[in-house]
């Protein structure tokens, strides 16, 4: 029974944070091409991301001074290694419960 729910609960972290990556990468690919800000496509976008990138670009001001957004990047490793670390070590632990 416990092994189930952490086997879901990997699925939903992992899931979760997929669909998270996908909104960074489209919000980047966007900013090359300057759309409608009041798109509400556009407007989702960036209500969904600009909590994460936001905070980013003021703890690391890296590239900030050249003009280059490089948080996007910052927070595509952050959920790759989220996704490494958490949703690995639950399937882990999913797998010694089943035992």
């Amino acid at each position: 029974m416990i092994s189930q729910l952490l086997g879901i609960l990997a699925q939903i972290i992992d899931v979760v944070l997929t669909l998270y990556y996908w909104l960074i990468i489209i919000r980047a690919l966007l900013s090359w091409v300057n759309p409608d800000p009041y798109n509400p496509v556009v407007h989702f976008l960036y209500r969904m991301t600009e909590p994460v990138l936001g905070r980013l670009r003021s703890v690391i001001p890296i590239g900030t001074s050249s003009g280059i957004d490089l948080s996007p990047i910052i927070a595509i490793f952050v959920i790759y290694f989220a996704k490494s670390l958490i949703v690995q070590a639950l399937l882990k632990l999913a797998f010694q419960f089943q035992r």
